[in-house]
């Protein structure tokens, strides 16, 4: 089963914001307390180390499909214990944060060893 953390409301544009591009706005917009915006910069840097931005190896992924959702393999354990220090910057800020999983969760754009991008099935409609 594949593994993402997002809203689980659709921003503007019908995308679900990740774990980090959620935090990271709180970031951007000066949010964070200082503990907390020390804790995201060095997160991000492991992060951004520790495994391969597709936007690196594609610029195209995102630019060219907004709804583009990046989902963690399960096999990627050990990208996940840093994971509850993120949920905690959104719970102190009450911002929502889902854990997801899926076998399947969209029409497969990128992959490497730890994670995969998709664009979402689509929704079936409301009634």
């Amino acid at each position: 089963m594949y593994i993402r953390y997002q809203s689980p409301e659709p921003d503007h544009r019908g995308r679900r914001i990740g774990i980090f591009g959620l935090v990271n706005t709180l970031a951007h917009r000066g949010l964070l307390t200082e503990a907390e915006e020390a804790f995201r910069r060095r997160n991000n840097d492991w992060y951004d180390a520790a495994y391969t931005n597709p936007s690196d190896v594609d610029p195209s992924i995102y630019a060219d499909n907004l709804l583009a959702a990046a989902w963690f393999k399960p096999t990627a354990t050990h990208l996940f214990p840093r994971i509850p220090g993120y949920l905690a910057i959104l719970t102190a800020h009450n911002i929502p944060c889902t854990r997801h999983t899926s076998p399947n969760p969209g029409h497969l754009l990128y992959e490497d060893d730890v994670q995969i991008v998709v664009i979402p099935h689509p929704r079936p409609a409301a009634d």
